[in-house]
């Protein structure tokens, strides 16, 4: 089992997405249309577990199999995870203890489009914001043993956030 632990809000997660970023440029080049910072370490302010969640957009699903060797190069493993079915998923660090998680999926997708409102609605809803914060406290002293039922449990939560931001964001 996974243990949860939340940290607070760190400014240099920013960077280190940054960083991890220009190394995915490096190694994959122009195979990606775009590379975003998601999950709670791109949103100022929100408590999460200390792990830089990427999104990578590709034209094609089906061609992530082509970063594999390329993010391998640069410590990413490829995860198969069959549950996935938009999207990749690859991890920088050993299993529980990742340093990064790398979600490759269609680029505009609405997989895309649903991470990318998410820290939108957030990072411009500082009330909401705030809720989701004390959603994942909670959560992760009730679900302190097992990670995989305390990210389950904060779903009513993201969808609804989803739900609100697509009306904001598709008009």
């Amino acid at each position: 089992m996974i243990m949860v632990k939340l940290v607070d809000y760190n400014p240099e997660w920013e960077q280190r997405f940054f960083i991890e970023k220009k190394r995915m440029i490096d190694v994959i080049g122009d195979k990606v249309s775009g590379i975003e910072h998601i999950g709670s370490t791109s949103i100022k302010g929100m408590p999460a577990k200390p792990i830089i969640d990427i999104l990578v957009g590709i034209s094609d699903v089906a061609d992530a199999f082509q970063l594999i060797e390329p993010f391998s190069t640069i410590q990413y493993e490829y995860v198969h995870k069959p549950e996935l079915i938009d999207r990749r998923f690859f991890r920088k660090g050993e299993w529980g203890r990742g340093t990064c998680h790398v979600h490759v999926c269609e680029y505009h997708s609405k997989e895309w489009k649903e991470k990318i409102w998410f820290r939108d609605y957030l990072s411009e809803h500082p009330p909401e914001a705030k809720q989701y914060a004390m959603v994942k406290r909670t959560l992760a002293v009730q679900y302190a043993q097992d990670r995989a039922l305390y990210s389950k449990s904060k779903e009513p939560f993201i969808q609804a956030v989803i739900e609100k931001a697509r009306i904001r964001y598709e008009q």
